[in-house]
């Protein structure tokens, strides 16, 4: 079962460093790379433009960040670790670029599923009232 901790939840510091518990840094290190991993490999995939398999990559991108979300909890008191402040820096970088290039498959498959919708629109019409609608659309 879950047990909450007790100690007080770190508040964020101005100079981006990250402060760690004895111990804990090198589980989050594996665990910030392993999502570094996944993010570099969608994008990738994504720039490639060959098929993906966006639910995978969802399903492997969730995980990780469960496993994120598990090791900060560990992450409390000691002092501010630079390095890992700069692992972080990098994780964001990276999930811009991924945020990007998915921005542009998803703007591409709406372009897709709309012209095929209008395909079949076109195609189930009789052209009964297609005229009508285009020559009341030109009135002034």
């Amino acid at each position: 079962m879950y047990q909450q901790s007790s100690a007080p939840m770190q508040t964020p510091r101005l100079d981006g460093a990250v402060p760690i518990a004895r111990g804990s840094a090198p589980m989050l290190e594996v665990t910030i790379q392993r999502l570094e991993e996944i993010v570099d490999q969608e994008t990738m995939a994504l720039k490639s433009r060959k098929a993906v398999n966006l639910k995978e990559f969802n399903d492997r991108k969730s995980q990780a960040l469960l496993e994120l979300t598990r090791s900060l909890r560990h992450v409390q008191g000691g002092a501010p670790d630079p390095a890992l402040a700069a692992r972080v820096g990098s994780l964001k970088v990276k999930l811009a670029i991924n945020q990007a290039a998915l921005k542009v498959h998803l703007e591409a498959v709406r372009e897709i599923s709309t012209s095929i919708a209008d395909a079949i629109r076109q195609a189930e019409s009789d052209g009964t009232y297609t005229q009508a609608i285009s020559s009341s659309s030109k009135r002034p």
